[in-house]
Formats: structure tokens, C-alpha cells, sequence
């Protein structure tokens, strides 16, 4: 009988991590997660992805994904955040398109600022861009700014938005965190996503409808533990700001007043690393201000274009 009640409780036991790590993840449909949102909003999301299908370029033996709007003589990138994908900013880039070309990309699992921004100017290099606007957000924004520093004859104005400097704070704050996803099968890593964006993320938000489903979307994608610890290995990179305010670039900060991510010593730290620079901030607009107020982003970004 001891036996027989070990083999049982094994048999559990095996079934139980085949459920966790062999199993697929649950995945909603679009309507399902979109449920709760703006109708109006999920028309025009769906729309844009149909009428603008995802590019592909290899770099390096990655593949970059991207999309490209407008013939603009002006060219605008957009750089995504931890979470986020080229379609986050999908507003943005269509209320652009009529008067630039704006390009958006989604990164790889590249674990280096160096790679991705190898990556950010093969896909301009490949519209034959020389140099362009640089708009980022939260990582994307931590990007800008070493492109900025490194590649500063590819960036004609920055936009570093809902982000921070290089310091030892996300480092020492995410550390164990990063320590113990690595170990995490991938439904887990995906569970805590959702939890730590209900918890965190929503609160602060104007629309959590919104930005809850379109989080929710990219954390049932595949791949979703491989992305987070490769990006969360780039936002702890450092680099040295040599050159706070480059000769004839212009800057501008976007900050919110509430963002639950990017707490006041970190706002605090980006506007004294940039002294020069342009700020502009958005009450409540929490950690995604382009998703809570559009339109409002979309103005600050076309007087900062003009």
C-alpha cells in the first residue's frame, strides 16, 4: 500500500510539472482581452495592424520586427519599454504618418544597449535614413539615450520619456527578481507579469482597461521570460552621459507625475543628468502616458517636432 500510495502521489507529482513547464499557457483571444476597452479603441488597434503588416530584418541572426507609416521628409523612430511591442505605439504613429515617416520596432532577445541600437540603425540604414527623431519609452527611453551618446550623428532631436539615467538603483531594486526568474518556467514568469501590472501598473493609469489588455496580450505571447530578462539585462547596463547637452540636439523629458515605475528620485535624476533640456509633464498619466492620453502626447510630440 506505501507502494502503491508513493507511486500514486509521484504520478501527481510528474503530472503537476508537466502542467507547469510542458503544458502551453492559456491563450484569450483578442475580443476577450480587448473586452473591457474603448470599442472605438479596439477598431482602430485592429485596423492599424491590419493595414500595416510587421516587417522583417535579420540583423546579426536576429530578427527584427518593425513597421513603417507616412513619406514625411522627417523621419521619427519610436522605442518601446520592457513590456511593450512596435504597436504600443500605434496612436502615436498614426497621427504622425500624414506629415513624417515614423518607424517603429519591436526588439529581440538581445541582452546588450550595443546590439540594439546595432539593430535600431540596420532598419534605418535600411529605409536609407541617416539620421532621425528619436522618441523612447521607460528601456526605449534608456536606449535614446545611449544612442545619443554613441551614435549621435544618427539622432537629429531625442525624446527620453518615462525613463532614467544609468544608475545602480534598478540594479540593486530587481536583482533577486531577475535572480529567481531565471529560474521560473514560463506560465510563472507570465503570472507574475500580470501580477506585478495589476498591482503597480493599473492604479496609475487613466484607461487600466486599455493598457491592462494590451499588457495581458504581450504576456501570452511566446517567449515572454526570454524578452524580460534580456531587456531587464539592458535597462541595468551602464553607460557614462559624456555629453549631458550635444551642440545643436535637442532634448526633451517626458515625465508623469505619478509613474508608479519611475519614481520622483529617479525624474529627479534625469532632469539634472539633462540641465538643458526640455520638460514636459503629464498629471496622472502613470508609467504609459501615450496610452492613457494620446491625444495629449501626440501635442507635446508636435510642438517638440515643429
Amino acid at each position: 500500500m506505501n507502494r502503491r500510495a508513493a507511486l500514486v502521489a509521484g504520478a501527481l507529482s510528474a503530472l503537476g510539472v508537466a502542467a507547469v513547464y510542458g503544458l502551453p499557457r492559456p491563450r484569450a483571444d483578442l475580443a476577450e482581452l480587448y473586452a473591457e476597452v474603448d470599442r472605438a479603441t479596439v477598431a482602430s488597434l485592429r485596423a492599424f495592424r491590419s493595414a500595416h503588416p510587421v516587417r522583417r530584418l535579420t540583423v546579426d541572426g536576429w530578427a527584427w520586427e518593425y513597421v513603417v507609416l507616412g513619406q514625411g521628409p522627417d523621419t521619427v523612430v519610436f522605442l518601446h519599454g520592457m513590456s511593450g511591442a512596435h504597436d504600443i505605439w500605434w496612436q502615436q504613429l498614426e497621427a504622425l504618418a500624414p506629415t513624417h515617416r515614423v518607424l517603429a520596432v519591436t526588439y529581440p532577445s538581445v541582452r546588450t544597449l550595443a546590439e540594439l541600437s546595432v539593430g535600431v540603425r540596420a532598419v534605418l540604414d535600411a529605409h536609407g535614413v541617416r539620421s532621425a527623431t528619436i522618441v523612447g519609452s521607460s528601456l526605449g527611453g534608456y536606449l535614446a539615450q545611449y544612442l545619443v551618446q554613441h551614435h549621435r550623428d544618427r539622432v537629429e532631436r531625442a525624446v527620453f520619456a518615462n525613463t532614467f539615467p544609468p544608475n545602480d538603483h534598478l540594479r540593486a531594486a530587481h536583482h533577486h527578481r531577475a535572480v529567481v526568474g531565471r529560474f521560473l518556467p514560463e506560465r510563472l514568469v507570465a503570472v507574475a507579469f500580470r501580477d506585478s501590472n495589476n498591482r503597480r501598473i493599473l492604479p496609475a493609469s487613466q484607461d487600466p482597461a486599455l493598457v491592462g489588455a494590451y499588457l495581458a496580450e504581450q504576456a501570452q505571447q511566446p517567449g515572454l521570460k526570454r524578452r524580460l530578462l534580456a531587456r531587464y539585462h539592458t535597462v541595468i547596463e551602464p553607460f557614462t552621459v559624456a555629453d549631458p547637452a550635444p551642440e545643436g540636439l535637442p532634448l526633451l523629458l517626458l515625465e508623469s507625475d505619478n509613474d508608479p515605475l519611475i519614481d520622483a528620485d529617479l525624474r529627479a535624476a534625469l532632469r539634472a543628468t539633462y540641465p538643458t533640456a526640455g520638460v514636459h509633464t503629464f498629471a496622472g498619466g502613470g508609467h504609459f502616458p501615450y496610452l492613457d492620453q494620446p491625444a495629449a502626447y501626440t501635442a507635446v510630440l508636435r510642438r517638440f517636432l515643429a
